[in-house]
């Protein structure tokens, strides 16, 4: 968004008012309390454990329910420490401690293989899963939520990650993970499979410009870009993991935060406490309206983009060793356009050229989790329906929404049953499992350039299977992971449980002490998007019914180094071939090339035909918070390469940037001060340039050239972003006031270039019709500010 000057005055002087207030004399005596518990890997409670918070003499012990609470804490951020005899010490880093607003922090101590007597095992260190020993990136909420750039948005959070490449101009939340495409990464929320996770999505893709989840919902997320557990099926490039926190079990509480596009509520608390100190029923609600809408009409610009979201979560403890818990995340998007105050070229293409997007979204799921009485392990049983609707249309004319030139209809349907036990037993750790869905689509598409018009509808299962067993070896010296899983269903042709059986491993081999040697090597399985097995041709033949589950097989080996508990360096080389990739027969190029726009992806004729392979290095750094300061650096060398029909001719997609950089790191200040920046960095991107001569018969649809792939590039991108947060504390509240600026270098973000039809200073068509370059300045910076108050 690109704010107006006078908004930005505002903005300064707002921010400049709030960050000079003389408070913290007031409120210097104002403390803070933290809570939680401790368990092991199975759920038991610890008793006895040692808590520790940095920097303090302030430490405790937890009771026999393995809870723990430490009282009257300077509001600021420290590392909070759990040990106990014959677990593996953890830390939680960047723990921010307010005096109202602070979330439990609960540790799960896994057991150290030593035998031991009377010590306690020191190896709070940066570690990853067994089962995915490279490739993984963790993130804490604190970190989440003061992160530069990206307005509260977890998901452009996760694009600065290391391997993650940004979207054509930076603007969207597609998740490009090492040269994939956008549509290859999927998405969890508490193990319950969110396929949305976006306002204004691309249907049959994942990615649009907002997410829809909240930030106050978060423990953590962990993003996979290879070495992927068993339990998930689709992913070919990355496993999303979001985290979620309980509500609090003993008062009511909640935060209210507006942005410069938003504000959200969400509420916390016990239910039916009935007098008790903490009751076994929590939950925490939130709503979120945007407000894009109105600022657009004040700056004069034609888009109209309109919001809701909600999300929720109710946990419920039957038991010590039986919970319940209900989740629930969904939006309202209405994305609509209005005509200009006053002619603009670049305005009135815009307005020609967008489309209208009314498009529902909603995941809801209940789990049970069940821990076994004699502490051989735990299940968890997820029962969960998601349904996406969206009409997506653009006319031929915009501005009165007349003459529809492609319409898409659309409902998907999932209802799922998921299923895992884990069992623990003589230092093997064995996951088994299996998932049963069943899938509905419906479609009315109307393409007047194509001459496609059809309805559709779909309704069938689909099933998988998963085990996995871990194992260390050599005092903890060598890690080992074994899985499998396979997954059919019973609309496709030419799919068994034969034919995607997709076996990975994983080894971590500490050869020196804090040096690592990982490895991974995995086959994954995605089943085509259902708007490619839904679509009908003009005899209403479902023609893609035959395409295969698209293959991708990983190979990936690193190295790692870790300085001390808080700091690591690792290098990582890595190889995807993939098989059997969708190819439009339309255009004869790749899907991979497409999903990341607005548009509907794989609503066409499509063949398993193509190929590709994505492959490069990666070297990345990370320090949690020591000496005040947090931070992560990457860069990726890589190459991004498919086929079209012939099998041998590799072309560059377009994500082959070949470079990434990204940095994000923060200093924190005294009284309660903090500044961080973000910046990302990709190398010259190819694109597909357009049809000049169909796009004039087609106008306002514009027609790429797929032939030309590869014969230009975009400039770099690259942008700094700068955030500065200042947090007050009262009796009754905290306050977080913060003031961020994107792109602040004022680099001009690449884009392809953009027509619209030639016009003279009235807006008049000039005759004979005729193509012209709509340039526009899209590198100015982009101020901001946000309020976040917790009571």
């Amino acid at each position: 968004m690109k704010l107006h000057p006078l908004l930005f005055a505002k903005c300064f002087v707002f921010t400049a008012i709030l960050f000079l207030l003389p408070v913290d004399n007031v409120v210097a005596q104002v403390s803070g309390t933290l809570s939680g518990k401790v368990v092991d890997v199975t759920g038991q409670p610890i008793m006895g454990a040692s808590i520790f918070l940095s920097g303090t003499q302030k430490g405790t012990i937890t009771n026999e329910n393995g809870r723990y609470i430490l009282e009257d804490i300077v509001p600021a951020s420290y590392n909070l420490t759990v040990s106990y005899l014959g677990f593996e010490t953890q830390t939680k880093f960047n723990i921010l401690v307010k005096s109202k607003g602070n979330p439990s922090y609960n540790f799960r101590l896994v057991e150290a293989t030593e035998n031991l007597d009377e010590v306690v095992v020191s190896n709070s260190k940066i570690g990853r899963p067994k089962e995915t020993p490279l490739s993984t990136q963790s993130l804490s909420a604190v970190e989440i939520a003061t992160y530069p750039g990206s307005n509260n948005d977890v998901v452009q959070v996760a694009q600065t990650l290391p391997g993650v490449s940004p979207s054509v101009g930076g603007f969207r939340n597609d998740l490009i993970i090492r040269g994939g495409a956008p549509n290859e990464t999927v998405y969890y929320l508490d193990g319950m499979e969110v396929p949305n996770i976006n306002h204004f999505s691309t249907q049959g893709s994942a990615g649009g410009p907002v997410g829809l989840l909240n930030v106050s919902f978060i423990d953590d997320v962990t993003l996979s870009t290879s070495a992927f557990g068993a339990q998930y099926d689709n992913p070919l490039s990355g496993v999303l993991q979001f985290t979620q926190r309980n509500g609090n079990n003993s008062s009511f509480g909640g935060n209210f935060r507006v942005s410069a596009s938003e504000a959200a509520l969400t509420m916390e608390g016990p239910l039916f406490k009935n007098g008790r100190d903490q009751s076994k029923t929590t939950f925490l609600v939130s709503a979120r309206r945007s407000y894009l809408q109105a600022l657009f009409a004040l700056i004069g610009l034609p888009f109209r983009p309109n919001y809701w979201d909600y999300q929720y979560k109710i946990d419920h403890q039957l038991d010590d060793y039986n919970s319940l818990t209900l989740l629930g995340v969904g939006s309202i998007d209405d994305f609509t356009l209005a005509a200009p105050d006053e002619f603009d070229s670049g305005q009135q293409a815009q307005l020609e050229q967008a489309p209208f997007i009314d498009q529902r979204s909603n995941t809801i799921g209940l789990t049970w989790k069940n821990r076994f009485k004699n502490g051989s392990g735990f299940m968890q049983t997820t029962l969960s329906n998601n349904r996406l609707a969206n009409v997506f249309t653009r006319f031929e004319d915009s501005e009165n929404q007349t003459g529809i030139i492609f319409r898409n209809d659309a409902v998907e349907s999932e209802t799922k049953l998921r299923h895992q036990t884990t069992m623990f037993y003589d230092g093997w750790k064995v996951t088994g499992g299996f998932n049963v869905q069943q899938s509905f689509y419906s479609n009315e598409t109307i393409n007047t350039t194509n001459n496609i018009l059809f309805n559709t509808e779909i309704d069938f299962m689909k099933y998988g299977l998963f085990a996995n067993a871990t194992k260390s070896f050599f005092d903890n010296k060598l890690d080992v992971s074994f899985g499998v899983r396979a997954d059919d269903d019973s609309f496709t042709d030419g799919n068994s449980l034969a034919s995607t059986l997709s076996p990975r491993m994983g080894i971590s081999y500490e050869f020196k002490e804090n040096w690592k040697l990982n490895a991974s090597v995995g086959r994954y399985f995605k089943i085509p998007p259902y708007t490619m097995l839904g679509f009908r041709n003009n005899d209403l033949e479902l023609v893609n019914r035959s395409l295969k589950y698209t293959r991708s097989d990983h190979y990936v080996l690193g190295l790692q180094h870790i300085f001390g508990p808080a700091a690591s360096i690792s290098v990582e080389a890595f190889y995807k071939d993939y098989d059997d990739y969708p190819v439009s027969v339309t255009d004869g190029v790749s899907l991979a090339n497409k999903g990341g726009g607005f548009e509907v992806l794989g609503n066409e004729e499509i063949a398993s035909v193509g190929r590709g392979r994505t492959y490069g290095t990666e070297i990345q750094f990370q320090q949690k918070l020591t000496n005040n300061f947090y931070g992560i650096f990457s860069y990726t060398y890589f190459f991004s390469d498919f086929t079209g029909f012939d099998r041998n001719v590799f072309l560059p997609s377009v994500w082959d940037s070949r470079h990434l950089i990204s940095f994000v790191g923060g200093y924190k200040l005294k009284r309660n001060w903090e500044i961080s920046a973000r910046y990302r960095f990709a190398g010259n991107t190819p694109f597909v340039p357009t049809d000049l001569n169909r796009t004039l018969d087609t106008y306002p649809d514009i027609v790429l050239d797929y032939g030309r792939l590869g014969e230009e590039n975009l400039g770099v991108f690259s942008q700094l972003d700068i955030r500065i947060d200042k947090k007050w504390n009262f009796k009754k509240l905290s306050l977080d006031v913060f003031f961020e600026v994107q792109n602040i270098l004022s680099q001009n973000n690449p884009q392809p270039p953009e027509y619209g039809l030639n016009r003279n200073d009235t807006g008049a068509v000039v005759d004979p019709r005729s193509l012209v370059e709509i340039t526009e300045d899209n590198g100015q910076l982009i101020p901001s500010i946000g309020l976040v108050v917790d009571f």
